[in-house]
């Protein structure tokens, strides 16, 4: 399945986040955990805590380009994983970026909110997304309250989101956690109409950096050759096992457990 001589390499463009939950730590832990190589290219610097976000900026689109090119240039790179972009600036140079690597899968990973509620880009960020970079996408993994955001659907459910989205979006990933149902309902929309539905157990508490978990770990299966829906199946499962297995390092969310993890169980 694994056409390199080496470890796949999965681009990053992603925020940091110093507490270590989220953002580009998440995704590095998460790779290496799928047998990949991270290649994190910082996008924003946040002020954020287990708790909330206070501030973030976002870096100078220059400062982008340069370390995704220094990447590229030097690195097979088997896949690319979105997170935190934070401007409308930041997507179009992530257009840029995308443009030297035709056919290489995208996962996009719509960080619009984080764990806590903070704001992480207006909603306009949220729009050029949609408009410009989830036509490029092999597959979009927000969480219901963004996918709403997306579609400007506020109390729209999983089934309208994915209606109004799947014209832009190749495959569709609407994830479940935020719900309150007994179990979670992950649910995988494609443009042809396909439809699977993933059950996972409720597991109490909130976890900080569960989407970024799950957006790179499927990222570094789609590197490893994986088709999408096992790919997708496999991503799920792993993420939940982090959760499952989370810490309580500050004052607020449960961090999951990326690094190490008994996969027999």
């Amino acid at each position: 399945m694994n056409i390199y001589s080496s470890r796949p390499v999965v681009l990053c463009l992603s925020g940091h986040d110093p507490s270590g939950g989220a953002g580009l730590q998440a995704d590095i832990e998460a790779l290496l955990a799928q047998g990949c190589h991270a290649a994190p290219v910082v996008t924003a610097l946040t002020v954020q805590d287990t708790v909330n976000v206070r501030d973030f900026r976002v870096l100078d689109r220059a400062w982008v380009i340069a370390q995704a090119n220094a990447v590229i240039a030097d690195m097979p790179v088997a896949a690319v994983k979105l997170g935190m972009l934070g401007s409308i600036e930041m997507v179009e140079t992530v257009l840029e970026i995308m443009q030297a690597l035709p056919g290489v899968p995208l996962v996009c990973d719509p960080v619009l909110r984080a764990g806590g509620g903070g704001a992480l880009g207006k909603d306009e960020v949220g729009y050029a997304m949609r408009e410009r970079l989830l036509p490029l996408a092999t597959i979009a993994t927000p969480n219901l309250p963004e996918a709403q955001i997306l579609a400007e659907l506020p109390d729209g459910t999983a089934d309208q989101c994915a209606e109004k989205l799947l014209p832009y979006c190749q495959h569709l990933l609407i994830t479940g956690g935020h719900g309150d149902e007994q179990e979670v309902h992950n649910r995988l929309y494609s443009r042809d109409g396909s439809r699977q539905t993933f059950t996972c157990q409720r597991l109490p508490g909130s976890y900080h950096g569960s989407g970024c978990t799950l957006a790179s770990t499927l990222a570094g299966r789609l590197a490893q050759g994986e088709n999408l829906a096992s790919a997708v199946q496999s991503a799920l499962a792993y993420t939940w096992r982090t959760l499952r297995d989370a810490e309580q390092l500050g004052h607020g969310q449960f961090v999951p457990r990326r690094l190490p993890l008994d996969f027999s169980s």
